[in-house]
């Protein structure tokens, strides 16, 4: 096992913090038209897809524990630094002016706050943290660094996203009180049935055993701050870790940080009061394939109280079983006083439709974006904002970690989010947060 980082001494730490603090005012004095100087952790996968994102600018640093996907993207970065460990790359910090954070949801949390630390704008792959205790860390530290930052939930940037926004809070189906959003993937613990007529899908009741660990992977490092444990294939490539509870959180934490961002975004939410869960017996190592979550959210402002009910796998809402709505694969279903709105990623439909046809529309009022990057890349420069902030996307990953804190508790249970604990019970406690890693502590 590789020794953790050494630590900083005071002077070291003094001189960096210097260095940190002044980054960004002189970012803000630089010409709007250079480019910004990025560093870039985790640069496979999704990792990709967000290095093409950012590719405008000046890459200068790059950091996998993958040689493989290190040595694809240092082709197209020639002159980029290039790191296993991304503890590493903030020996040097003083080098780039933002960071995009890529890894598997487990390290996230650790790169993310390092980087905001040293006052480094960022950009952190959805879901934001592993756990509840992390998402409010980032979330305090975010506003506490004043830089800019987002997390990628892409389709936030969309034309239907934000005109579906524009129509609920403009009041086209009046006040809302119910939300229904369902998704069709079910990538969890599966029937030995499922398994054998679904790809990519396992059966498992034991820990896998030991494998040889790939000569191109470092699995110290990409293990991180999770409990240490044998290779085993079934693991990686990305996305076959996020379906275990070490690394990931299943289908919540993945696809609610996408589906779960309209009925937030729309109808201004933040913490539940209430949050319950039905499923199979929770598995200790897997997150499930099919379960719903049911969250009460409290009045905001004029804003009625609204129960929105989360729905995976062969979930699906009542309005949807029967035939009383399309029967879309995926959606959010939005039930207001004066009618209904639904919508999937690219389209959305008010009903009842006869209503709806002479319904007013609001004018358009959401800034529009090229991309969810480029929103991000401008906010930096000062050109508007980033939408997606941690200030958001931090509410919006405690709510999503709620559901499967809840599911895993077997109770429903009372959130009291200025205290962040669970009043009513103690057994979801073990399911806030977690004891890193030696090595792999957050930083306070």
């Amino acid at each position: 096992m590789r020794p953790p980082a050494p630590l900083l001494t005071r002077r070291q730490f003094t001189r960096r913090a210097a260095a940190a603090l002044a980054a960004p005012a002189l970012l803000r004095g630089q010409n709007l038209n250079s480019r910004l100087r990025l560093a870039v952790i985790g640069t496979g996968g999704r990792g990709g897809g967000n290095l093409k994102g950012v590719a405008s600018e000046d890459i200068v640093a790059l950091c996998d524990v993958s040689a493989r996907a290190l040595a694809a993207a240092s082709a197209a970065h020639p002159r980029a630094r290039q790191e296993r460990d991304f503890r590493r790359l903030f020996e040097r910090e003083h080098e780039f002016d933002a960071v995009v954070v890529s890894t598997a949801e487990h390290t996230h949390a650790l790169a993310t706050l390092l980087a905001l630390k040293a006052r480094k704008h960022v950009y952190c792959e959805k879901p934001l943290t592993h756990n509840v205790h992390e998402a409010r860390l980032v979330r305090t530290a975010a506003r506490a660094a004043g830089v800019v930052t987002q997390m990628g939930i892409q389709i936030h940037a969309s034309e239907n996203f934000r005109r579906v926004v524009e129509l609920i809070r403009g009041g086209v189906i009046g006040p809302v009180t119910e939300v229904h959003v369902w998704v069709s993937r079910a990538w969890g613990l599966q029937s030995a049935e499922a398994a054998a007529t679904h790809q990519d899908r396992v059966h498992v009741t034991a820990r896998p055993p030991a494998m040889p660990v790939p000569a191109d992977l470092d699995w110290d490092l990409w293990l991180g701050p999770a409990p240490e444990r044998p290779f085993n294939e079934i693991y990686v490539p990305g996305p076959k870790w996020y379906r275990w509870w070490d690394f990931g959180n299943g289908t919540m934490s993945d696809l609610g940080s996408h589906w779960n961002d309209l009925p937030f975004w729309a109808l201004d939410l933040r913490a539940p009061r209430t949050i319950e869960a039905f499923g199979p017996e929770p598995h200790p190592e897997i997150a499930p394939a099919s379960m719903r979550a049911v969250y009460e959210f409290p009045a905001r402002g004029a804003q009625p109280p609204v129960r929105l009910t989360w729905h995976q796998g062969e979930e699906r809402p009542a309005p949807w079983r029967e035939e009383r709505i399309p029967r879309w694969p995926n959606g959010v279903l939005f039930i207001g006083a004066k009618g209904q709105l639904l919508s999937d990623y690219g389209k959305h439909l008010l009903l009842p439709e006869a209503d709806s046809a002479t319904a007013p529309r609001p004018a358009p009022s959401l800034p529009r974006a090229t991309s969810h990057h480029r929103e991000w890349l401008d906010a930096i420069r000062g050109s508007g904002r980033a939408l997606a902030d941690f200030e958001y996307g931090g509410w919006l990953t405690e709510s999503n970690h709620l559901g499967n804190v809840a599911f895993r508790a077997g109770q429903k249970l009372i959130w009291d989010a200025e205290a962040m604990r669970v009043t009513n019970t103690r057994a979801a406690d073990p399911f806030l947060s977690r004891t890193p890693r030696r090595g792999w502590e957050l930083p306070a």
